[in-house]
């Protein structure tokens, strides 16, 4: 069950009495997710998926013509990052609701979900039924996020594994880096991935590198490995 911040009068019975339904846009890059996405929302009585994008260049010009009342977005996207996307959008409209749905640990991310423009933070792992209630939660105007960051509970440390408190320190675009090099992508590839200049990503891997103290590049693969592995990515 989600927690909500500064909420605001009103709830989610009151949304479902509207004559009109909530217009939700989803943008994840797995088209089987947007598809079972699209089928759990348009099941409800209160919500519409009006659009869908495997990514953010398709999405902005969509989502600036259709103007739904939220955006669910993913995280790990081709191209422009989800976190890039929120960015865009809420440049573009001030108004529209901006919910993340990933499989990324909520821990690391809603923080900067948050300072991104986005309005709240659901795991793809919750149950369909707590998904529908962050979007209600969200189109009603609270910040919808787990208990458990609301509360600000530190995760627990294990071993030798990657503590989330020494990523902070890390920007959005070098963690999008770290991500794939824990999943065995090379230097080029990901530069391919992310459309950045190979000189970008190397320069990404040297400042990573300084802001977790690691000296060697076989160690920051060998910290990217280990984050990815046991869950934080």
């Amino acid at each position: 069950m989600g927690s909500q911040i500064d909420p605001s009068e009103g709830s989610g019975k009151e949304m479902q009495s509207a004559p009109s339904r909530k217009q939700v846009y989803v943008v994840d890059d797995h088209p089987v997710f947007r598809e079972g996405m699209a089928q759990i929302i348009n099941g409800e009585q209160d919500l519409l998926v009006c659009g869908q994008a495997g990514d953010a260049e398709q999405a902005l010009p969509e989502i600036e013509r259709l103007q739904p009342a939220i955006v669910l977005v993913d995280l790990s996207l081709p191209g422009k990052s989800g976190l890039e996307l929120i960015r865009a959008i809420r440049a573009r409209n001030r108004t529209v609701k901006l919910l993340v749905v990933s499989m990324h640990d909520e821990a690391l991310y809603a923080t900067r979900v948050l300072r991104a423009g986005g309005d709240g933070y659901v795991m793809k792992e919750e149950d369909p039924e707590e998904i529908v209630n962050a979007i209600r939660d969200v189109l009603a105007g609270h910040i919808y996020v787990s208990e458990a960051v609301m509360a600000d509970m530190k995760p627990q440390e294990r071993g030798s594994m990657p503590r989330q408190s020494d990523l902070h320190e890390v920007s959005d675009a070098e963690l999008a880096t770290l991500e794939m090099l824990g999943r065995g992508k090379t230097n080029a590839e990901i530069a391919g991935s992310l459309r950045l200049d190979l000189s970008t990503v190397e320069a990404q891997c040297a400042e990573i590198k300084r802001k977790l103290k690691l000296r060697t590049d076989n160690e920051l693969i060998r910290y990217a490995v280990c984050w990815v592995e046991t869950g934080a990515a």
